[in-house]
């Protein structure tokens, strides 16, 4: 069976344009509007990933812990993420993809994590600190469940690992533009990353590789020969500043999604 994130990467190629994931943190500035941003924004991405608030994340930069630190000060439980996620997939079929770190994921149980996972309608999971070949015994869990495991990769991961991951993958994997917290400028230039990730596209080019880290609407364009590119400080940041400002961040990032998708067709 072909799973809902393969269905979205056909879909695309079909269109000769890479997918747009979004990344927004749950419960964050609050539950009802952090649905209302999911419900909006999936109009115009092809995937969303839903971040799981953590106190001590290890690669998330200052957006993202800003977003972070308010949904958890709302206090957000994880009980509560796979609710919103409940509620956001009873009208929407656009894939889910959670991202969190395992400290999350051991606390709950793993069993118990996966089937509220697939209970909920979680489509694939990505777990920062959980390398490859640790996550092996999990990434199976997650296989049996139905459910993508996704694969990390750095600028650092050498030629024989990059083989391996890429052989124990799943529909997706991750790359990490840059040696950097998310949300950081820049550091690498587009062709450098691009020339980075056609040699991972080269160990299986049938593999869906997304480019995240540093991807913002000035960026976006100049990426566009990937599989896949990951928005995600940007549109935390989108968030600070519209209730800084005191305007609506659901209106905001909806207009800031349907932007960057003009700019990779």
């Amino acid at each position: 069976m072909i799973s809902t994130i393969q269905k979205a990467f056909s879909s695309c190629k079909k269109e000769k344009r890479p997918a747009l994931l979004t990344y927004t943190v749950a419960g964050d500035p609050n539950i009802k509007t952090s649905l209302q941003i999911l419900n909006n924004i999936s109009k115009h991405a092809d995937i969303c990933e839903v971040g799981l608030p953590h106190n001590t994340p290890v690669a998330d930069g200052g957006q993202i812990q800003n977003s972070s630190y308010r949904a958890i000060q709302r206090g957000i439980t994880t009980k509560q993420v796979f609710q919103l996620i409940k509620q956001f997939k009873k009208n929407n079929t656009t894939p889910i993809i959670l991202m969190g770190y395992f400290n999350t994921v051991f606390q709950y149980g793993e069993n118990s994590f996966l089937k509220d996972c697939k209970a909920s309608g979680v489509d694939g999971i990505i777990i920062v600190d959980l390398p490859w070949p640790e996550n092996k015994k999990f990434s199976l869990m997650c296989k049996k469940n139905s459910i993508n495991f996704i694969q990390l990769i750095s600028p650092t991961t050498s030629d024989k690992r990059m083989k391996q991951i890429m052989k124990d993958s799943h529909d997706m994997l991750y790359y990490i533009s840059m040696l950097s917290t998310t949300g950081g400028k820049l550091k690498v230039s587009p062709k450098q990353i691009l020339q980075n990730y056609s040699k991972i596209k080269k160990i299986n080019p049938a593999k869906n590789v997304v480019i995240g880290f540093g991807i913002t609407e000035k960026t976006i364009s100049s990426l566009k020969k990937a599989d896949g590119l990951v928005v995600g400080s940007a549109l935390c940041k989108a968030i600070t500043m519209s209730l800084l400002k005191k305007t609506n961040p659901v209106l905001q990032l909806n207009k800031m999604v349907k932007a960057l998708k003009a700019k990779i067709i």
